[in-house]
């Protein structure tokens, strides 16, 4: 399910915590999925509870998964998350659009990167 690249610098719950909106955001966690409780979580992933609590707290702040008292952590409902993430991700490509032109790149390219899906 989750598995931990120690080559990336970023703390651990931001790992898991991306890996997480990915699977909800893909369909592979659907709507109303239990998550695992942090206690599993955390021992699969040999971290400490903490840190997968941490992941937890934020995608609830988010709107991705929705914590119940007594019975654990589900996938939220109504797909709030996916639009969020989709304005989220839109303002950092208007962003890096925009230094691409500071930098001397034209619309047409920067365009056809975006349709091409190019990374460098």
């Amino acid at each position: 399910m989750i598995q931990i690249n120690y080559n990336d610098a970023r703390p651990i719950y931001e790992k898991v915590k991306e890996q997480l909106r990915r699977l909800i955001l893909s369909g592979a966690l659907p709507e109303d999925s239990k998550l695992p409780s942090v206690r599993e979580l955390a021992v699969s992933l040999t971290v400490n509870p903490n840190t997968i609590q941490r992941a937890y707290r934020e995608l609830e702040a988010e709107g991705y998964i929705v914590s119940i008292p007594g019975k654990g952590s589900f996938v939220a409902r109504g797909g709030g998350a996916k639009a969020a993430r989709r304005e989220e991700l839109t303002e950092q490509l208007r962003a890096a659009a925009s230094e691409l032109e500071a930098l001397g790149l034209s619309r047409d390219e920067i365009a056809q990167i975006v349709k091409e899906g190019k990374h460098d």
